[in-house]
């Protein structure tokens, strides 16, 4: 027999047993649906904490005041403002590896747009912030570095904020209040979508720093000090030599004994990003390990369809040796029986699972993601377990003695 007849003889024999062919394969199905469906899901995963981190803007650090003891009371990060605008130029000075830093303080206040209000987030910062946060300006302008120091008051929209208070009108060069302090509406800043922590950051209004002190009116906006400092970090630059070197240098420049905890707190928000990266990838391999024992139990099941198989037609394999087919057609196509289960329960896992992953990440509202490699890679895996399992069986069947086999009953 030629190698396409042997393929035919194969492929009649599994057609004549349909309903055992698909229940030996559902095995196969269901482990290479649940690995395309973990991979995919997976790889959708790392690219949503990737996309929130990034809209919180790259190579990021983060300066936060706090960490003081007050009457033994140990108060925590952001308790108390240590940090002032002088640290955060001396920062961007003396560091070699930062790009630029931006002073932050901010709060939550009810902003008033002819009927309309809307409570939102406000962000008094200064002409660094947007290039730090990586935020664009979609329509309108941002506020010049003369006007955050004249104290301009200018306002830059989210487009939550956009939506609420100017529905139906295009809010350039319109009017905001802020405890009855007119800004001017100069810019709407692009969408930037959830934070990692789940905060609509685009229900946001930045206004000059200088300008946001006055009409804040806490002690804190009074006040030098600053709540936060933003660093953005050259590309190619270590993130964690930077946060080192700022480390040094705030310490000097608050006085702070060798002994003396900090009074502040620096966050690497790269090192979150690779935690929650590293999270995800475990929790990816777990399941796609998961997957693949489904794989190797669906193996087990073809091992053990294909002897029943062999053992039902000794007798026909005996007929067909006698009459003068050759050991290594007989090991063929048995060895064609199980690839052909195992791959038409490969093909149709991946069909199943793209499907699974299309539904998680319509629900999620993730992007789906399948990579070409894991589809590949499942199906030649399948094709591999369909080999491995069906050996054993098709050499048994290829050894027959055809005269015994024909007395079989």
């Amino acid at each position: 027999m030629n190698p396409l007849e042997t393929i035919h003889a194969a492929v009649m024999a599994l057609r004549n047993h349909k309903l055992r062919s698909g229940l030996t394969a559902l095995g196969i199905i269901i482990g290479t649906s649940a690995t395309i469906a973990m991979l995919a899901v997976g790889a959708g995963a790392r690219a949503q904490v990737a996309a929130q981190v990034q809209s919180l803007g790259s190579n990021l650090l983060i300066v936060v005041s706090g960490n003081v003891n007050q009457s033994g009371v140990r108060l925590g990060a952001g308790a108390t403002p240590t940090l002032t605008d002088e640290d955060a130029a001396a920062i961007g000075q003396e560091v070699s590896s930062v790009q630029v830093t931006s002073s932050l303080v901010s709060g939550k206040i009810q902003i008033v747009a002819d009927a309309a209000n809307w409570a939102t987030i406000v962000y008094t910062v200064d002409a660094g912030y947007l290039e730090v946060r990586d935020w664009g300006v979609e329509s309108g302008r941002s506020f010049e570095p003369d006007e955050a120091k004249a104290g301009a008051q200018v306002a830059l929209l989210g487009q939550t904020v956009a939506k609420q208070l100017f529905p139906d009108v295009d809010p350039i060069g319109r009017e905001v209040r802020i405890k009855n302090v007119p800004f001017k509406v100069i810019g709407m800043l692009a969408k930037k979508g959830q934070s990692t922590g789940g905060q609509d950051q685009d229900d946001a209004l930045i206004v000059p720093l200088n300008t946001g002190r006055r009409v804040l009116g806490s002690n804190q906006a009074k006040s030098r000090s600053i709540a936060a400092i933003l660093v953005k970090v050259r590309d190619g630059e270590s993130m964690v030599q930077t946060s080192e070197d700022a480390e040094v240098l705030l310490r000097q420049r608050h006085r702070l004994a060798p002994l003396q905890d900090n009074d502040f707190t620096i966050r690497n928000l790269s090192a979150i990003t690779e935690a929650r990266e590293a999270g995800v990838r475990t929790l990816s391999i777990l399941l796609a390990s998961v997957a693949l024992v489904s794989l190797v139990t669906g193996g087990i099941g073809i091992l053990n369809i294909m002897l029943v198989s062999v053992t039902e037609r000794t007798k026909e394999i005996g007929i067909r040796l006698a009459v003068g087919a050759r050991r290594r057609d007989i090991l063929l196509q048995f060895l064609f029986e199980a690839v052909g289960l195992s791959v038409f329960g490969g093909v149709a896992g991946v069909i199943l699972g793209l499907l699974a992953a299309f539904g998680f990440a319509h629900v999620a509202d993730w992007s789906l993601i399948v990579e070409p490699w894991a589809v590949a890679s499942a199906v030649v895996f399948s094709m591999l377990v369909g080999i491995l399992f069906g050996w054993y069986p098709a050499l048994r069947a290829s050894r027959f003695a055809p005269i015994e086999a024909i007395r079989t009953v």
